[in-house]
């Protein structure tokens, strides 16, 4: 069944636009996929009419399962679509689905919209995400495993790997490395606690129970009981973690910390008790890490281009072509449950040119629809504008583009400033176009390999860079209507 909401007001805003010139493509919505179970619960439909009201945006409801609502979305083309889902319903399955979904809405195997799925431990923390609508400015960044401290206006991060050692940046500051207490338990909880981390990150060995926060040495645990987050130090020590104010979540190098498999689930609480508004997660265990690390690459090392949803986005966006590019006989096969037998691999020339092996065309495969993201997608949490690497831009005039990349980091600017973690840089350059776009014709810079579909286009990363020279493509294209 499907019901649309707000039609007359949607077709009016359309039709302002085009009459004052402002509307120079198609504009695209917002849809929220509900099933009708969820629609039923008079508590849980509170989220779907919240979304609906903000957004003004059409609901489309199922019965079994959410490729029902393939074809009204593909009628709609929305440029957000938000999954309301309660616990039960999130599954891992679900999370693959809605992968799978968001990448048949046309023909390119790519993502077609800025999607997310929204839950939480119970209807009224649901609610509550969903009515959080001004925009969040990340300024200070907590971290159980280093990052680019550089990117952000504060920040601090407890090593994982060597017990004791920290490094902080205050606003305005320096770079400071320290030594500590081996157990970092009471110190990170701080960070959400009291100092109100705007961001939180976290690595390392995690199940849907916990996050341990040692990796090569022994330290405490995030742990969770009935929705409320806890820090228990190597003493069995309780500490409480309740952190309202609105931060995003990256634990980018945990297994398991996206699955929902309860309402013990780790998501769920940092969701709850932990402010958390939107996060990223495995519903798996990691080991190959692209989908995971790939968001710093977009959304840290990048500061101010990318809201959170849009990294995440991009970061799939850059994993797809890396896998049609790479291993073409593998993109087609569906989603690997763990155990699967595994595919037989031919490498390309391109792929052992990249100095590509078999296991990272299962790497690929394995990360592409096991990261999940929860939260509104059109909730804008981006980090405060500081030095990018490099500038890129786009302009447009009578029907040409032109996307420039200009680096002004040196010959180091196309590599992330840090690379811990698993599969970092050498991501693409990726600009989302602001209207759909049909028939594009590159004009100059066919030899950098762009790829432009209707929303947004790609150039490959080159790696190196004289520190000079500016990229530059250019592409005709007819705005969709």
């Amino acid at each position: 069944m499907i019901t649309k909401v707000s039609n007359l007001a949607a077709f009016a805003l359309c039709l302002l636009f085009a009459r004052s010139g402002l509307m120079a493509g198609v504009t695209r919505g917002y849809a929220v996929v509900v099933s009708e179970t969820t629609w039923s619960d008079s508590e849980w439909r509170k989220v779907s009419d919240e979304l609906a009201a903000t957004h003004q945006a059409q609901v489309v409801r199922y019965d079994r399962t959410i490729f029902e609502a393939k074809a009204e979305l593909q009628r709609l083309f929305p440029k957000h679509l938000c999954f309301v889902a309660r616990p039960e319903e999130a599954t891992r399955d679900f999370v693959a689905q809605a992968h799978q979904l968001a990448r048949v809405l046309d023909d390119d195997p790519y993502p077609d919209c800025l999607w997310g799925i929204l839950t939480g431990y119970d209807a009224a923390n649901a609610l509550r995400i969903a009515r959080i609508r001004a925009p969040l400015t990340i300024r200070k960044i907590a971290s159980g495993t280093p990052f680019p401290l550089e990117r952000c206006e504060a920040g601090v991060y407890y090593s994982e790997l060597e017990a004791g050692r920290f490094s902080l940046k205050e606003t305005g500051g320096e770079i400071v490395d320290g030594t500590g207490p081996h157990d970092s338990t009471e110190a990170l909880v701080k960070t959400l606690t009291e100092w109100k981390a705007d961001a939180f990150i976290t690595s390392g060995h995690a199940t849907e129970r916990e996050w341990q926060i040692g990796y090569r040495y022994r330290n405490g645990y995030f742990r969770c009981e009935n929705g409320m987050l806890y820090g228990e130090d190597t003493q069995k020590r309780r500490i409480p973690i309740h952190s309202p104010n609105p931060k995003v979540y990256l634990p980018v190098g945990n297994c398991l910390m996206g699955h929902i498999d309860g309402r013990e689930a780790m998501a769920l609480a940092f969701l709850n008790s932990g402010g958390v508004v939107q996060m990223i997660g495995y519903t798996v265990e990691t080991w190959y890490g692209y989908a995971g690390w790939g968001c710093l690459d977009y959304f840290i090392e990048q500061p101010g281009r990318y809201t959170f949803a849009e990294a995440f986005l991009a970061n799939q966006v850059a994993l797809i072509h890396r896998l049609q590019t790479y291993f073409p006989d593998l993109a087609p096969m569906p989603f690997r449950a763990k155990g699967d037998a595994r595919p037989r691999i031919q490498l390309t020339d391109d792929a052992r040119d990249a100095g590509l092996r078999p296991q990272d065309g299962l790497g690929l495969l394995h990360d592409r629809e096991v990261l999940a993201f929860y939260g509104d997608p059109a909730w804008e949490a981006r980090l405060a504008p500081a030095s990018l690497a490099w500038e890129q831009a786009l302009t447009e005039a009578g029907g040409e583009w032109t996307f420039t990349i200009k680096p002004s980091g040196g010959e180091g600017s196309f590599a992330p400033k840090d690379a811990n973690g698993s599969q970092r840089g050498g991501r693409p350059f990726i600009h989302f176009l602001p209207h759909r776009v049909r028939g594009a014709r590159v004009t100059q810079g066919g030899e950098f390999k762009p790829v432009i579909t209707d929303d947004f286009i790609l150039v490959p990363n080159p790696g190196k860079s004289d520190g000079v020279s500016t990229l530059t493509v250019r592409f005709r294209a007819e705005p969709e209507l």
